[in-house]
């Protein structure tokens, strides 16, 4: 069965056993289950349902596998002819998340 769901502002279509790497869920470790209920559309052919905008009573669940930071983005500023130069970066906080179960 597949799911459409929507977290962080953006949509995943998943099945059960997909792993998917997302930002990360505040205040949560590495083995905590989510409950996302934010299910845009759930099933395949003949039971296929749309929310409008979510499925009543559809929930995903889903097992933290690890929280991690993702690789380093580097920011660099310069104003021509001003000697103005300027180097950060970044580095994204990230969850990896099991999909256990999908529920119509």
């Amino acid at each position: 069965m597949k799911a459409t769901i929507q977290t962080h502002g953006k949509q995943y279509t998943v099945q059960e056993g997909d792993v998917l790497i997302l930002n990360r869920y505040p205040e949560t470790e590495a083995g905590a289950k989510l409950e996302l209920n934010e299910v845009l559309t759930v099933g395949e052919g003949e039971s296929f349902k749309l929310g409008k905008p979510f499925v009543e009573g559809a929930k995903v669940t889903a097992t933290i596998l690890e929280n991690k930071r993702g690789r380093k983005v580097l920011i660099f500023k310069k104003k021509k002819r001003k000697g103005y130069e300027r180097t950060r970066g970044h580095r994204q906080e990230l969850s990896v998340i099991k999909i256990d179960s999908i529920v119509a």
